[in-house]
């Protein structure tokens, strides 16, 4: 009788918490796609930890994580409504946004810009100066730093197309290059060019400051549902926290997720990856927690657009930048 009567109270505690609207784990999850720009890596580590550690199923959300890279493009995705939220740059964020492409940033994960130019100081490249009529590679979708790099300092430069390695740098067919910080640059340390042996233009230190990575969805599903939408973002600044404060099992999350999108990666590599975007996304001195877009960034960045030519007006900074950051507090 003992028995028969502890197994009732155990199955009537079951039946409750299925019952009773208390964790999210009792609940149905509300599925939501997301949309890394690209191949699994360090870069959207954050994310890969949220869902291994149960972040957004506590929220309520059943987290889709879709391929990402060439093959599908965030903005055509985002557009076509294949994906409801995504990760992009905040200079092609506004870009789109001026061509009358209803998205919203709903948090700024990056704060300073990771892209540079590098240069080996024996092409005698010290100074921007040095840069003046050498042959430099840039990424045909990312040129707009690059280019105002070169009327700030008054250089005229060869253009080569940069594919997605840095090899022809590596070779010789080029005096400088694009590089990631937390990318490029270490496969050329990693390639036996020592850092000493460089010279390096940061464009966040040349007043180009284009923080690079957010997360946005279309202003319809913020609309929709904003109480999904600071899940969603909650759950992802957890996710980067707990892998800033766990990088040896954060790369762990990541190596594992490279190896089943088949991604030819390392583990030193991934953690240099990490090390870099903790650098550029929590700034030390700076007032500007992750998550948060800088009305001055913005600023920066759509000035550079329009100088360029690449937009005609500058979206307003309180309809393009919806900060959904209540649950992350």
């Amino acid at each position: 009788m003992k028995v028969r009567g502890l197994m009732s109270i155990l199955r009537t505690g079951v039946l409750l918490c299925c019952i009773l609207p208390l964790p999210a784990l009792c609940q149905d999850l509300q599925p939501v796609t997301f949309l890394p720009q690209w191949t699994p890596q360090a870069q959207f580590a954050g994310y890969y930890v949220a869902i291994q550690k149960g972040f957004y199923q506590k929220r309520g959300i059943d987290f889709r994580l879709l391929a990402g890279g060439p093959d599908n493009p965030p903005a055509d995705m985002l557009i076509c409504r294949k994906t409801e939220f995504t990760t992009m740059f905040l200079s092609d964020a506004i870009k789109l946004r001026s061509k009358g492409i209803d998205l919203v940033n709903v948090a700024q994960i990056g704060q300073k810009s990771g892209f540079m130019l590098v240069a080996r100081k024996s092409s005698g490249i010290l100074s921007p100066k040095d840069l003046n009529g050498k042959r430099v590679s840039l990424w045909s979708d990312f040129q707009i730093q690059p280019l105002a790099f070169f009327r700030k300092h008054q250089v005229q430069v060869t253009i080569i197309p940069q594919t997605y390695t840095i090899n022809l740098f590596l070779r010789g067919g080029v005096d400088a290059a694009c590089a990631m910080w937390y990318n490029e640059y270490h496969t050329l340390l990693n390639s036996g060019v020592n850092a000493d042996e460089l010279t390096t233009f940061f464009f966040d230190q040349q007043g180009l400051n284009f923080p690079e990575d957010g997360i946005y969805c279309l202003s319809e599903t913020l609309k929709k549902d904003d109480r999904l939408c600071r899940g969603v973002v909650g759950a992802s600044l957890e996710g980067w926290q707990y892998a800033f404060d766990h990088p040896n099992e954060a790369v762990d999350i990541v190596m594992s997720y490279a190896q089943e999108a088949h991604v030819g990666t390392n583990r030193v590599h991934q953690r240099w990856m990490l090390d870099r975007i903790r650098d550029i996304s929590v700034i030390i001195g700076r007032n500007t927690p992750m998550g948060t877009l800088s009305p001055d960034d913005f600023q920066t960045v759509a000035s550079e657009l329009k100088s360029g030519g690449m937009i005609d007006d500058v979206p307003k900074f309180n309809e393009f930048y919806v900060p959904c950051l209540d649950d992350s507090r």
